[in-house]
């Protein structure tokens, strides 16, 4: 692969809180790159990125969409953009993890009326926990009661964040006619057609500017050595000098260049697309990828002549079949290859490769490191698997999806639907990851998990709209969690039948220690092969399954379970013999440490009037919920608070009741705690 052809590639992801303007920006993007020739309007239901019925009648988006451009910077070569456009809603937090999970650089959108959003922070944590360098796009810079500052002020507050300032708004109150370039001396203006234009400071410009020019300068050179150097040497700092600086520190992760602007009105989406190709990283500049190989753990280059190495990320039904999307890390794929998947275990022919555009795709031959594309017509590929070589089996990190917190009952309106539910679901599930179904053992009847009422309900309304089943829903369920609540050790679970002929035997010794992190991690630390390697594996799979019901009736988690002995029969031991022993074991162990309950928390940041405060404190109070802050807002107010999911049933509804329908609500899950009260029986 010619690596000039790499660097000059750019994958990023559109993130932010609902309703900052991810999915315009993206609209505007592309027009403004040629890639479509006419906008359309979210409210109208006619943008390019959000193409399901679904999306276009409730005017958010549910799905991550996909697609690519070009774009020429001012003396630059063309460089090829891959933009992924994220939902904003915590229901779909799934989208943004596999988005941000393949990434190498991504858009923080910003609305610049209100500031730090609580999905905001979650996504920026997401980001930051991938590794993927930021830069933030302050949007809505036109509206009343916009401010750029108070946004910077909350990013270091909420964010942990160094935000860099590139510049700074001019225009007349609410109405946005410029740019102030700090990095290029420049001040960029739009006319009444949007038409940009872009002329030096003057010297009275000069005079106000230099000084912000140079604290952005003295910011950044604390974080690079090159800058430090030439500004303690006092020498002059040019647009290239400092934009360097700029690019090394963003890709670092040291800190985040901001800009500003109105994608609504186009204003400040070239500078934005100037901003991507200058401070996002390539392909090539991102850290090599480590995969784990039958010869222990391989680092990877994004060389297009390595081994080969790619994630399925996301799967997609369509009208035409299933399409599998594909982060290639390491390696070529071409059309006609035949590669090995991890989770499926057995080689898999590619027949076709496409470049997806939203909703629509052209055809490859072949696609290279550093590429994201698409493979039509598997039917059982799964979500987080690896391709790789068939002689070099490769399998890089996963993706991890939160756990689903609501359940729904759902059952088929009338009988002949009941195959197609199933299929419906199976679907459903296929793309999801968060998205889980199963069977209530007492009922029998059929149970959907997911990330909230929103997100189930899209669901249903897909089952009913793609799969034309017609759905009844139950009442919800929270779904509670259960962790050992304290460390058990040498317990044994053995299996020994004897019934004439081949037996099954098996038997394995576990401690049991309880973990903050609510993850599971198993440990052999068996020696001498008491337990041969198959036999290990075996092992775990049968812990893992048993992690789905603990004593108290929910899935276990927050443990390490460490095999410390174990004992085989040379005729009668089986994989399937030690999965039930350790089934047994861990069973046992649970029962003699005991579990405590967990339940799932929410976040909220409730918009209030304030004459209205004390009445939503007074509610949220017999919620059980804990209130974290009171923000005065002037005539309005912002309460921060936490509270169980399982009070929060139906608050949206009560909290217009309670405000006379002129306070809002945004929630986002904030973890497990230890439950205050038993659940109430279904």
């Amino acid at each position: 692969m010619n690596t000039t052809i790499a660097s000059s590639w750019r994958n990023l992801g559109i993130i932010a809180h609902v309703d900052a303007g991810k999915t315009t920006l993206t609209e505007r993007l592309l027009w403004k790159t040629g890639a479509i020739h006419r906008m359309g309007e979210v409210h109208d239901g006619a943008t390019t990125t959000d193409f399901t019925s679904i999306e276009k009648d409730r005017g958010i988006t549910i799905g991550a969409a996909a697609v690519q451009t070009r774009w020429t910077p001012q003396g630059q070569s063309e460089h090829r953009l891959t933009i992924i456009d994220t939902p904003g809603h915590i229901d779909f937090a799934i989208e943004v993890e596999r988005s941000l999970r393949v990434l190498d650089g991504a858009v923080a959108v910003f609305s610049a009326v209100d500031g730090v959003q609580p999905q905001s922070e979650t996504v920026w944590r997401q980001a930051r926990r991938h590794g993927v360098p930021l830069i933030a796009f302050v949007n809505k810079m036109d509206r009343v009661g916009a401010s750029f500052e108070r946004t910077l002020a909350q990013m270091r507050e909420k964010l942990d964040a160094v935000p860099w300032p590139l510049g700074r708004s001019v225009g007349i109150e609410n109405e946005l006619q410029g740019w102030v370039d700090y990095v290029a001396r420049d001040i960029v203006l739009w006319d009444q057609d949007n038409h940009l234009s872009r002329r030096p400071w003057n010297d009275d410009e000069a005079r106000e500017f230099e000084p912000l020019r140079l604290r952005l300068i003295e910011a950044v050179a604390d974080h690079d050595d090159e800058l430090a150097e030439a500004f303690l040497d006092a020498r002059a700092i040019d647009a290239g000098l400092l934009k360097a600086a700029l690019r090394r520190g963003t890709l670092k992760g040291a800190g985040t260049p901001v800009l500003g602007g109105s994608a609504f009105k186009n204003k400040g989406v070239e500078t934005l697309l100037d901003a991507i190709v200058d401070y996002l990283p390539s392909p090539l500049d991102r850290p090599w990828v480590h995969a784990e190989s039958e010869r222990g753990e391989v680092a990877l280059a994004p060389d297009a002549s390595g081994p080969l190495a790619g994630l399925l990320f996301k799967i997609v039904h369509q009208e035409h079949g299933a399409l599998s999307f594909v982060r290639l890390y390491s390696g070529t794929l071409r059309v006609g290859d035949t590669v090995w998947a991890s989770r499926r275990d057995k080689p898999q022919r590619v027949g076709r490769l496409v470049v997806v555009q939203a909703n629509r795709g052209h055809d490859v031959d072949v696609a290279y490191a550093g590429e994201i594309v698409a493979i039509p017509g598997w039917k059982d590929a799964v979500s987080g698997e690896s391709l790789s070589d068939t002689g070099e089996r490769l399998v890089l990190d996963t993706i991890q999806a939160q756990p689903a917190v609501l359940s729904w009952r759902l059952t088929a309106g009338k009988s002949g639907d009941l195959i197609r539910l199933g299929q419906g679901l199976a679907s459903l599930a296929q793309e999801d990851p968060s998205f889980r179904v199963g069977t209530d053992s007492e009922t029998g009847e059929t149970l959907v998990w997911g990330m909230g009422e929103l997100h189930l309900d899209v669901m249903v309304e897909r089952l009913r709209q793609e799969w034309n089943v017609e759905v009844r829903t139950g009442s919800p369920r929270v779904a509670y969690q259960e962790t050992p609540s304290r460390a058990v050790r040498g317990i044994e679970g053995k299996l020994s039948k004897q019934n004439g002929g081949t037996g099954q035997f098996a038997r394995v010794v576990i401690d049991v220690e309880p973990r903050e992190d609510g993850q599971f991690e198993f440990v052999d630390r068996t020696t001498g092969g008491v337990v041969p390697r198959n036999f290990v594996n075996a092992t775990e799979k049968g812990l893992r399954l048993a992690l789905a019901e603990g004593p108290l009736g929910y899935p276990v988690v927050g443990l390490t379970v460490i095999l410390t002995d174990g004992q085989t029969h040379a005729v009668d031991s089986s994989e399937l013999a030690f999965q039930r022993a350790a089934g047994d074991a861990l069973k046992a162990a649970l029962a003699e440490s005991g579990t405590t309950l967990l339940e799932p928390v929410m976040a909220l940041v409730i918009d209030t009037p304030a004459g209205n405060v004390g009445d939503v404190v007074g509610d949220l109070q017999r919620r059980s919920g804990r209130v974290l802050g009171i923000e005065d807002k002037g005539l309005r107010t912002d309460v921060t608070a936490r509270a169980p999911l399982a009070q929060l049933s139906g608050y949206t509804t009560a909290l217009r009741s309670l405000t006379q329908g002129r306070a809002s609500a945004s929630m986002v899950f904030n973890g497990y705690e230890q439950a205050r009260s038993a659940p109430k029986a279904a």
